[in-house]
């Protein structure tokens, strides 16, 4: 297993890496709508699954893969009213790609953030 880290995505919240690579498959930890520059967690939904799916690429990218290398997403949403707005930025970012997914409703997240999301790649 190799740990993967960049300066170009947040720091962990906690005690865990921003990636493992293991068997040929990168697997992303959570990502939130941090700004890896300022540490300050983005507003709204449509600026934090932004800045979430740009802090997965550029983890893929550390790695030596892409967005078109994902082949599983989860999306954890505080509020599932925003299903739709987060759809939207998602689709911006996946083209036609379109891996396999899910999308939770859940009561809180760290620092209170409004989505949480998590990938599986292929190397």
């Amino acid at each position: 297993m190799i740990k993967i880290n960049t300066d170009k995505a947040p720091k962990p919240v906690g005690p865990y890496s921003q990636a493992m690579l293991a068997g040929g498959l990168i697997f992303i930890s959570g990502q939130l709508g941090i700004d890896p520059m300022t540490g300050d967690l983005k507003r709204g939904i449509e600026e934090q699954t932004k800045q979430a799916m740009t802090n997965i690429s550029h983890i893929l990218a550390e790695a030596g893969s892409s967005i078109s290398g994902i082949i599983k997403i989860t999306a954890y949403l505080k509020d599932m009213n925003d299903f739709p707005l987060f759809n939207s930025i998602y689709s911006e970012f996946m083209g036609e790609h379109s891996p396999a997914r899910a999308c939770v409703g859940v009561a809180s997240l760290p620092r209170n953030a409004l989505i949480e999301i998590e990938a599986i790649a292929l190397a």
